[in-house]
Formats: structure tokens, sequence, C-alpha cells
């Protein structure tokens, strides 16, 4: 089978690109977050209201991993507060589990949408795979497995 030439740059398979910019700490929670809302890694950022950060406990047992913000995320500033929060709340309460104990967080940080037809409604819009490899590195705490 012929392989197809990609335009994104090639990296080895151990290497990592860190989104975040120069000067920026990306060791620390503090400076994820600067890192985040600082990235041009992708075009994501230009129309979304404001980076959407993790949150959660410090060490948590749980982490909860989304594709990205949806509407009330990206007005709110906060992840899984929106259909697919509530139905996580619900899940988690059904479990016993606190969601103050908990890690939730995206695969990016801002969230992709197209303006409806009519009205004022902001329509999801899936993520293309590179922008999702482009914006992931570096901006997600590291957690022993």
């Amino acid at each position: 089978m012929k392989r197809i030439p990609s335009n994104e740059p090639k990296r080895s398979r151990g290497s990592t690109t860190s989104a975040a910019p120069n000067g920026v700490n990306a060791n620390t929670v503090a400076g994820l977050r600067q890192a985040a809302t600082r990235c041009k890694a992708c075009d994501l950022w230009k129309n979304a209201t404001q980076t959407v950060f993790c949150e959660g406990a410090p060490n948590p047992r749980i982490m909860f991993v989304g594709e990205q913000p949806g509407d009330q995320e990206d007005r709110a500033g906060h992840p899984f507060v929106g259909p697919a929060g509530k139905l996580l709340n619900e899940a988690l309460a059904e479990a016993g589990i606190d969601r103050t104990e908990v890690y939730v967080t995206n695969v990016v940080k801002h969230f992709r949408w197209t303006p409806s037809e009519r009205g004022t409604r902001r329509i999801h819009k899936k993520l293309a795979t590179r922008k999702s490899r482009r914006a992931a590195p570096g901006l997600m705490p590291n957690y022993e497995s």
C-alpha cells in the first residue's frame, strides 16, 4: 500500500510537542492553565468565548476526558456543565461518587462550532483529528496510571 504524504511535521514515536508558550511552567496546573489560555497551536481559539480548562481533585482516582467543550461549557468556562455534565452528575450520584473527588477535562480546551443557518444557536462541529493532535500535548497534568 502506498503512503500518502502528510503536511504535518514528522516526529519520532516517543516525542511530544508542548503547546506551552515560552516562559510558562507547564509542570504545574497553574502553568498548564496559563499555557492553555495562551495556546494558539490550532485555530480553535479564534471562535471560542474562552478557554475551558480542566477541574477537579488534585490527586484523583477517576478522570473523565471529553472530546471538546460544548456551547454551555464555552460560555461558562467550566468543563462538563452542559447536557453531558448533567448526565455525568447523575451517574456519579447513582454510583455514590462525589464530583469534587474526580477530575474532568477535554482533549481540546476550546469549543469548535458553526453558526446555525437561522437564529443565534452555535452548532457543535466535530473535531478534525489533526486539530486534537496539535492541541492536546502538554495541556493536561500528568497523572500516573
